[in-house]
């Protein structure tokens, strides 16, 4: 399995596209979040949105979201086809209602103008995540966990190729997250100001765990150099490879 770090940046970033990842197995690829404008933040890991075959939703904060209607549109209008969209029923009930419905109800015929209404399944291939089992889409086992945040927020734990990844989303500092995304050979975690994880509590963690792990959505002025934690880099490709012992 391998990891395509997309954007690392919070949701007041200027130097940095806002937090996504694809995760790469057996042939398939897994885009995590989908912030605006995805196709040019794709295009820095040289991938488009032809290259995708399912995106997964952590929450409905627009820096995790914001892209999906034009990642949508662009399957529907150029590829011709369906992308597969997961998130667990509490994102997804506020997604299209709340997000998307306002832009992507209705569409009409550009020869005769009759407008047709739609509905978020006319877009994608629904897949609900389920916080009691993992649910399989493609080679990828994906199980959630509910993390701390102001809205439904879920933390991922991502199975493929004999391999696991965990990924925190957003949340504020929660032991009991972080030895669930333990159990997975590697883990990315957030850092950041709020409602988020403070930097010095996950560079307190024990230095074995520490090695597991990379950070995204830091501040534009987060000292990347000197960080105990190694953060992900925009455009870099990561092998994750199962633990020895």
């Amino acid at each position: 399995m391998e990891l395509v770090s997309l954007g690392v940046g919070d949701a007041f970033t200027a130097r940095y596209w806002s937090t996504c990842a694809a995760v790469e197995a057996e042939g398939s690829r897994l885009l995590i979040d989908c912030p605006h404008p995805i196709r040019r933040v794709l295009a820095g890991a040289s991938l488009d949105v032809g290259d995708l075959d399912a995106v997964v939703i952590t929450h409905n904060h627009a820096d995790h979201v914001s892209g999906l209607e034009g990642l949508l549109f662009f399957s529907w209008f150029v590829l011709r086809r369906k992308l597969t969209l997961i998130a667990h029923p509490e994102v997804l009930d506020d997604l299209w209602h709340g997000h998307l419905r306002a832009g992507m109800c209705r569409l009409i015929d550009p020869v005769t103008h009759a407008g047709h209404d739609h509905v978020l399944s006319d877009y994608a291939e629904i897949v609900p995540l389920d916080e009691s089992r993992p649910v399989q889409v493609g080679p990828f086992a994906l199980s959630c966990r509910r993390t701390i945040h102001h809205v439904p927020t879920f933390a991922l734990r991502i199975e493929a190729g004999g391999a696991s990844l965990g990924w925190s989303a957003d949340t504020a500092y929660d032991e009991g997250l972080i030895a669930w995304l333990a159990e997975a050979d590697r883990l990315v975690h957030e850092t950041n100001l709020g409602a988020h994880t403070p930097y010095e509590k996950l560079a307190a963690l024990p230095e074995d765990l520490r090695q597991r792990m990379w950070l995204v959505h830091y501040l534009d002025h987060f000292d990347t150099e000197s960080s105990v934690i190694e953060p992900l880099r925009e455009g870099e490709r990561y092998v994750i490879e199962p633990r020895v012992g």
